[in-house]
This record gives C-alpha cells, sequence and structure tokens, in this order.
C-alpha cells in the first residue's frame, strides 16, 4: 500500500523531520560529547536506528571540534541494514564487526561515552534464544564495565556510560504502582519463558549499581517502556510492527489475545532524545524511566487507531480480529499494564515526550510502507 488520501509525507521525510527534532532537543547533550568519542554496541538494531543517526546529523552540521567520533559495534548476523550500508568506508562513523558475548578486540580503541544497547528485546525472538539473550545483557555488559574500570586506572576514565534495561524488569505490578516508578521493586518469574530477559537485566542493572559504587564507573541505566517507531523492523514481532504488517498486507488486523491489555507507546524519536540525557546527565547507579505517561489504552483500542490511520493514509478496508495464539506460552508472564511515572527523568534530566500517539502511529505506518523488508529480528 502507499499513501492515497491521508498525508503526502514520505517515508525520509518522517526521518529527516525526526533527527532535526532530536538533534534540536539535544543540543546540550551532544555538544557535551563534542570532540570525544562514543561507543554504540548494538547499534544496528531498533534503536541504534536513531542514536547513531542522531551522532551522525550533528557531526554534518557541527564544526570538526565539536563532531563525536562514532564507532558502531555489533555481530551484524542477519547483515549490514540497509540505512547503515551507506557509511561503510566512509569517515561518518567505523563499523565494527564483533558478538558482545566475546571478549572485546584489543585493537579497539578508547572510548569516552559508551551505550550498550545489544541484544535481543523482542519476545518472540528471546524466548527463542535464550542463553544468547543472557549472555548480550551480562556478558557484555561484563566486558564493557571492566574495559570502563581498565580505561579509569590508566588516567583515561570514561566519561558515560548507558546500560539499556528494560521496564520487564517489573513484571506485572499491583494496580496501586502503576503508574510504576523506579522505586518499584519488581514481581518478576525467575523461571518462566521471558526470565531469560528480565533477569538478565535484573542482574545487568545490579552489575551496573555496584561499577558505580565500588569502581567509580559513571554508568546509568534505561529503562524504556514501549519505543515504537522507524527502525522497529516490520518483522520484529511486537504488537505495533505486527499491526502495520497486517495493514500493508492488505488483510484484517489480528490480536493473538482478547485485547485488554494496556500500554502506554512511546514515539523513538522522543525516547532516544531520553536516551542521550542518561548517558550525559544520568546519575551513576540510577536507573530512568523513558516513556510517556499518557495514553495508557488498550491493545484492542491500539489495533483499532492504526486501522483508523491505515483507512486514511492507505485506504485500508481491514478489521480487527481477537484470537488466541498457537503458540503456548505466546502470553505466560505479560504484564496486564504497563505505564512510567517519568518524574525522575523530568526532573533530573529534562526529559519531556512531545510526539503524540496518533501522530507517531502515522510516522511509524508512513515508514513502513517504505520499509518492509529486513531479515527476521
Amino acid at each position: 500500500m502507499t499513501p492515497t488520501t491521508g498525508s503526502t509525507r514520505t517515508a525520509e521525510e518522517v526521518v529527516r523531520s525526526d533527527l532535526a527534532a532530536i538533534v534540536d532537543r539535544a543540543r546540550d547533550e551532544l555538544a557535551a560529547m563534542g570532540g570525544k568519542t562514543l561507543l554504540v554496541t548494538g547499534g544496528a538494531g531498533f534503536l541504534g536506528y536513531y542514536l547513531v543517526q542522531g551522532v551522525v546529523e550533528w557531526n554534518r552540521n557541527a564544526e570538526s571540534a565539536a563532531r563525536i567520533g562514532l564507532t558502531v559495534l555489533d555481530s551484524y548476523a542477519r547483515g549490514v541494514p540497509e540505512w547503515l550500508t551507506s557509511f561503510s568506508g566512509s569517515d561518518e562513523l567505523e563499523l565494527v564487526v564483533h558478538d558482545v558475548r566475546l571478549p572485546l578486540p584489543d585493537a579497539l580503541r578508547h572510548f569516552d561515552y559508551v551505550v550498550h544497547a545489544a541484544g535481543i528485546a523482542s519476545p518472540t525472538y528471546y524466548r527463542a534464544h535464550p542463553i544468547e539473550t543472557m549472555d548480550a545483557n551480562i556478558v557484555g555488559l561484563r566486558s564493557l564495565l571492566d574495559r570502563a574500570v581498565d580505561a579509569g586506572s590508566r588516567g583515561d576514565a570514561v566519561s558515560g556510560f548507558l546500560f539499556f534495561s528494560s521496564s520487564e524488569i517489573y513484571g506485572d505490578p499491583p494496580p496501586e504502582e502503576i503508574p510504576t516508578a523506579e522505586t518499584y521493586r519488581g514481581n518478576v518469574s525467575c523461571t518462566g519463558p521471558r526470565a531469560c530477559y528480565d533477569e538478565s537485566k535484573r542482574y545487568g542493572e545490579t552489575l551496573c549499581v555496584n561499577f558505580a559504587r565500588q569502581h567509580g564507573v559513571p554508568v546509568a541505566i534505561a529503562r524504556p517502556f514501549n519505543n515504537y517507531g522507524p527502525g522497529l523492523k516490520l518483522s520484529d514481532r511486537r504488537v505495533i510492527p505486527d499491526l502495520a504488517r497486517d495493514v500493508l498486507a492488505g488483510r484484517d488486523i489480528t490480536l493473538l489475545s482478547d485485547g485488554s491489555a494496556t500500554r502506554t507507546f512511546c514515539y523513538v524519536a522522543d525516547a532516544v532524545v531520553g536516551y542521550y540525557k542518561i548517558l550525559v546527565k544520568g546519575s551513576p547507579g540510577e536507573p530512568y524511566n523513558i516513556g510517556t505517561e499518557e495514553p495508557e489504552i488498550s491493545m484492542a483500542e491500539l489495533a483499532e487507531h492504526v486501522a483508523e490511520q491505515a483507512r486514511g493514509l492507505f485506504g485500508y478496508r481491514g478489521s480487527v480480529i481477537l484470537r488466541a495464539s498457537d503458540e503456548a506460552d505466546y502470553l505466560v508472564d505479560n504484564p496486564t499494564r504497563r505505564r512510567p511515572r517519568i518524574a525522575k527523568a523530568r526532573e533530573e534530566l529534562g526529559y519531556e515526550p512531545v510526539v503524540g500517539l496518533e501522530d507517531g502511529l502515522e510516522r511509524s505506518l508512513l515508514w513502513y510502507a517504505e520499509n518492509r523488508g529486513g531479515a527476521e529480528a
């Protein structure tokens, strides 16, 4: 499907607009990294899409001394994504092929800032690859933290370090803990089908806290709440790309549940601004929720929103259908509600999401209409 009656924006225009907004809203943080080096592990993934391109956009408009030396480290197990191939061989960034579960390459240069985003975040795929998921979250993180300690002992301390945890560490909070603040300790199964992800993120946070306390590593923690938008592959198997895939195939939207679970959704351009802020301004050992506080909507309502957007954009004629999944563990330990309290990030970092759900969904659908390819997540 291509846009018919609705917005005439192209995917390229959506991305250009988002990147301009990211650079503008994270100007102080990007300026603080100017003249220094940044490593992004897992930079070929969803969050890397704007984390990496945001820095490239900054560099293209910055004076030479204010540019950020950028390295993307990824196993590229599914190949280098198309958006990254254009940088291959250029001086805009360095691409390093490496699996973070293995010892870091000796030749890897020193980095002033580190973002550890490598890992598997889609429930469908981390349940299929549980040990790989745990190793990326724990072994990869430990290697990077040890490297930061070594650099500090040589008098070349890291200036900022960001670990991507997850809102999944909260498990299924009781009603009185929603919206959920960083002080809530969580209600998580350590043996269920999602435990490989949830518990390795929790242990990763413990590593961060203790490296901050014992070794002074300036590592802060992001807890993302349902980020979506450009860069999240149509094949990822999270809810919004699944809905978009049905729309673009011209078939009914199928939810594999009763549609009653509720979430808030944070557009990725908003989220990435928050991640830069944590990297530069976050307090060592401290977690920060990054998401939106409203609207909290059910999956059935979300599906109807997507269908309505698609009708206006593409002339979509499908309906929303609810049915059970054939996969026995599909909804085991799936939280009933997920909604963050973001007061801490707002007050300490100046984080404030600005893209509403309807606008974010439109941008996402326009991007998916032109970005249907990509290997399985």
